[in-house]
């Protein structure tokens, strides 16, 4: 069994490799939750949403968010008759957020999301991190935001100084899922605001060193692939390099996956990590996905 510590972006995009190899049976998906929030009145759980539609084959590719050729209808109503909402939701994914409020009312919301994954035919079971309410704050120049105002309204411009998020306790059957896998994969997600929060739970770390665990940088050349993850590096006091990636995963760490870009960083991580791995991390094609997932499954196939 094998499973994986996602967030929303560059995991979903590894996840499309490893199906292509291993029975999606075999696989579980652990998501990062602290981003969750309501919006329009609907739960809005985007990473969730992210490895749903992954798995399910609907994924919009050009945004990693929402489902292909989706359209907008509501939305835009609601933009004409005065009411902007801070994301653009599509109509087909709003429906599964709509069901979500809706089911959230008499169940957790990992049951929520094994039934909206029934219904879609998915054989992989995804585990939210918690069922609790998960918040997350940036604290910037501009002074403490949400994570959707700081990287949707403010398209993630403001001086990122800290990020805090409560801590919850984990989903009822997540310390057990990770403590009888017979391997761990930690995606190229954003370190803190989508891996961090995971890694952070009661329990955790402690059943990750149990684990056998290997982990894909998300950082190439000394920049991250997508996203704020620089910042957010930066803000916490980690190296903005495959470097300082290894120093947050370091406690639990059996193999690391970097960029062939980073090669002459390998000596300097092996005093960290024992095994470190080079290749092409950079996902821009199936083939490139193929290759990342078989050089990360390993002996594991």
């Amino acid at each position: 069994m094998i499973s994986i510590l996602s967030g929303g972006t560059g995991t979903p995009k590894l996840i499309q490799g490893i199906v292509q190899i291993i029975d999606s049976d075999d696989l579980n998906v652990i998501v990062n939750t602290v981003e969750n929030t309501y919006i329009s009145g609907n739960y809005l759980a985007p990473d969730i949403d992210t490895v749903m539609y992954t798995l399910a084959g609907l994924i919009n590719e050009e945004t990693w968010y929402g489902i292909r050729d989706d359209t907008f209808i509501t939305h835009e109503t609601l933009k004409k008759i005065g009411y902007d909402e801070i994301l653009r939701i599509g109509d087909q994914d709003r429906a599964f957020k709509i069901q979500k409020t809706l089911l959230m009312e008499e169940y957790p919301l990992s049951k929520v999301v094994d039934i909206q994954g029934k219904n879609l035919g998915i054989k992989a079971r995804i585990i939210p991190m918690s069922d609790e309410q998960s918040e997350i704050k940036i604290i910037t120049d501009q002074g403490e935001m949400s994570f959707h105002k700081f990287l949707v309204e403010k398209k993630g411009e403001p001086e990122v100084e800290d990020i805090i998020y409560n801590e919850v306790k984990p989903s009822n059957i997540l310390i057990d899922i990770i403590e009888s896998s017979d391997m761990v994969i930690i995606g190229p997600s954003n370190p803190v605001t989508s891996i961090g929060p995971i890694i952070s739970i009661p329990g955790v770390k402690k059943a990750l060193k149990k684990a056998h665990v290997t982990a894909i940088s998300p950082i190439i050349g000394g920049k991250p692939v997508s996203g704020p993850a620089a910042k957010f590096m930066s803000a916490k006091g980690f190296e903005v390099s495959c470097f300082g990636i290894a120093e947050i995963y370091r406690e639990f760490l059996d193999k690391f996956i970097i960029d062939t870009v980073d090669e002459d960083s390998k000596k300097k991580i092996e005093k960290l990590i024992s095994e470190v791995v080079t290749t092409n991390t950079n996902m821009k094609t199936m083939d490139d996905k193929v290759m990342l997932a078989r050089s990360v499954l390993g002996e594991f196939l």
